[in-house]
């Protein structure tokens, strides 16, 4: 169902189970899947291609151009994925030519009120990001991380699956695969592990990430640490992923338990 007062593009490429509400436009290049809904006034812009299930609340503006100085209006994308409830006030821009051209979303996710996705992050499955919480441009969000409210993060910046961001955090460093992260400038307080228990992980990997944990940021040398660590906590998976989540992108700083130092 359409609301007589929504402002559709002909062009546009709505399914017939979706619902959009009053005053609510979307433009010609906007393809929007089954049973979504889309509250009143809401705008949906640019190619923009939004999957089933999508919750759409009202005043939320989705495809707009990004702001980075350097676009020139060139044709890039918005991809988001399906089940996702986006909030009031919520803001999420296209790709860039210098960020490969695409915005990604994937499923689940909750976008709560004025937080604001930037050109050309990649945010994973089943992640919550809280009120007033802003992504800077080429962000990467991994699986099932949770972001409280009044953080921001710095652009370029990775947060490992099912990491947790405390509120009102900066993040400045890279946050590890199940690390708890927290300070006006984030540091590394330990890792969630109630997040991990709720993941229903097995104790023996959970005792192994923890013991391996404490020798990878035993010192301020992470490479030598790494060098360093027990042949056995490499077979364990979850150790496994945080040792590949930091030797992945040697550029980038991680945070650790020093950074608040």
């Amino acid at each position: 169902m359409i609301h007589k007062t929504a402002i559709i593009d002909n062009k546009a490429k709505i399914s017939s189970s979706a619902k959009i509400g009053a005053y609510s436009v979307i433009g010609p290049n906007v393809e929007i899947g089954d049973n979504v809904i889309i509250h009143s006034q809401v705008n949906i812009s640019g190619n923009t291609k939004i999957g089933n299930g999508n919750l759409i609340y009202p005043f939320v503006a989705i495809g707009n151009h990004p702001q980075d100085l350097k676009y020139n209006g060139e044709e890039t994308k918005l991809v988001i994925g399906n089940n996702n409830k986006i909030r009031e006030y919520v803001t999420i821009h296209p790709g860039t030519s210098g960020g490969g051209g695409i915005t990604k979303i994937g499923d689940n996710c909750l976008f709560m009120i004025s937080s604001h996705i930037a050109h050309d992050c990649n945010v994973g499955n089943n992640v919550i990001i809280a009120n007033n919480v802003p992504l800077g441009g080429h962000v990467t969000i991994e699986n099932n991380v949770v972001i409280g409210g009044n953080s921001a993060v710095q652009q370029f910046t990775r947060i490992g699956q099912m990491a947790m961001i405390g509120g009102m955090t900066g993040v400045l460093h890279d946050v590890i695969p199940y690390g708890l992260s927290v300070g006006n400038r984030n540091y590394l307080q330990g890792l969630n592990l109630i997040g991990l228990r709720r993941a229903n992980f097995e104790n023996k990997d959970i005792l192994g990430l923890t013991e391996a944990y404490k020798e990878i940021f035993a010192t301020k040398n992470l490479t030598d640490n790494l060098s360093k660590l027990n042949g056995e906590f490499k077979k364990n998976p979850l150790v496994k992923n945080v040792v590949e989540f930091i030797t992945q992108d040697k550029k980038r700083s991680i945070c650790t338990p020093f950074s608040k130092e």
